[in-house]
């Protein structure tokens, strides 16, 4: 069963006298439980294909479908609604309140969310149950990535978007950070799209979409995902 599908999305921006086309006619179906790593340089457009999925921007053409749900159809007051109930966001720098501590940033989550899971729960599952009463400037940015993925989780999502989640992490950490999102993948059953440059997180995926220039080159299954720990960069 599909969780998203996608016919002929594409996106233009009007900058003066020249339209750029960062979208185009982008199509694919992700099925529900998969571990999707969406993969491509500066600019190939990975990341207005996540602004679309996310809710957070419209396209100029096409469709996008959620379980069936057309997406592009919404409203703003329905894209709302999508994004607190149905979408989780993991984003590179964090974005966690710096005033609140970790077990408050996963809080402030569940109460716009229409279906939470347990705080405690989940802070056990990323490994910040000891952890919970820090503050960020307290935290290693391992740990408050943590807390990112704890709060995006705890929404109890159909999809969670990451974007370049380890891209302000070392290697260890980012390592660290992948396994608790294949965790997640695995033992929550949920959705997961990766959106990255970085080529060698694509062996930990069950399914690649690579992107150049606004377009979708290849999609394909990853037979044999590698273990996350096997991965090096």
């Amino acid at each position: 069963m599909f969780v998203l599908r996608a016919e002929n999305l594409s996106k233009s921006y009007q900058m003066g006298e020249i339209e750029v086309k960062a979208l185009l006619n982008a199509s694919f179906e992700i099925e529900e439980g998969e571990f999707v790593v969406i993969l491509g340089p500066s600019g190939s457009g990975k990341s207005t294909l996540l602004n679309i999925i996310g809710g957070m921007d419209q396209p100029s053409s096409g469709r996008f479908y959620m379980m069936e749900e057309e997406i592009t159809e919404y409203d703003e007051r329905k894209l709302t609604e999508y994004r607190r109930n149905k979408v989780g966001f993991v984003f590179q720098f964090y974005n966690i309140m710096a005033n609140l501590t970790a077990e408050e940033n996963v809080e402030l989550a569940t109460e716009i969310s229409e279906d939470p899971l347990p705080i405690d729960e989940i802070l056990e599952a990323v490994g910040l149950a000891d952890r919970k009463d820090h503050f960020p400037a307290q935290m290693s940015g391992g740990e408050q990535q943590r807390v990112s993925i704890a709060r995006a989780v705890a929404k109890n999502p159909a999809i969670l978007l990451c974007d370049e989640p380890t891209g302000a992490l070392d290697f260890n950490t980012g390592i660290a950070i992948l396994s608790l999102l294949r965790k997640v993948n695995k033992e929550m059953g949920k959705t997961i799209l990766v959106i990255t440059h970085n080529s060698d997180i694509a062996y930990m995926a069950d399914r690649v979409i690579k992107m150049r220039s606004g377009q979708i080159t290849k999609n394909y299954i990853n037979e044999n995902p590698m273990a996350v720990e096997e991965i090096k960069w």
